[in-house]
């Protein structure tokens, strides 16, 4: 919303705003763009302009997208997705996003996993072979190793902390 009321200040015409992208129907001049980058600095938001980092951002925003914004269980590997929609070959894009972010793509849709996996665990509407289903694990086991080495807990540990913390409303 910020994004697109500052391209409203300046009368511009975008045609898509998108996170992390978008899309505007006019030339932005050199003057016009620091305007913009400026307005956007106060708003706590940047304008990337090296397409490197573009493209580590559309990575990252297709990972988040998939694992906190989709119920579908991707029926091919995270590389293959990357690849087909961003157009490059997947050993570059992994590549790019190590030098560029000191991580691994790996690495950070585990780091994403764990913490949609949290919220799976909180949310307490499903139990962890169902988790582990949903977030595309070959077993309970694989999400249960995955989870403690990130979080040093089982997912039934965290869950009990969780439960812990929380009083029956009739205590209160």
């Amino acid at each position: 919303m910020a994004v697109k009321e500052e391209l409203r200040k300046l009368g511009l015409h975008f045609i898509l705003v998108e996170l992390g992208e978008i899309e505007i129907m006019e030339d932005m001049s050199d003057d016009l763009r620091s305007i913009f980058k400026a307005a956007l600095h106060e708003s706590g938001l940047e304008l990337i302009d090296d397409k490197r980092a573009v493209l580590i951002e559309r990575v990252k925003n297709i990972i988040i997208e998939m694992i906190h914004h989709s119920d579908e269980v991707p029926k091919a590997n995270m590389s293959d997705i990357l690849s087909t929609k961003l157009n490059y070959n997947y050993t570059y894009l992994a590549n790019l996003f190590s030098e560029v972010q000191g991580t691994t793509i790996e690495q950070f849709v585990i780091l994403h996993k764990v913490e949609r996996i949290k919220e799976l665990i909180i949310y307490d509407e499903l139990n962890i072979t169902e988790i582990a289903w949903k977030m595309n694990y070959s077993s309970v086991a694989h999400l249960s190793n995955q989870f403690k080495k990130i979080t040093g807990l089982s997912p039934t540990h965290f869950k009990q902390l969780k439960d812990k913390r929380r009083s029956p409303i009739e205590d209160l």
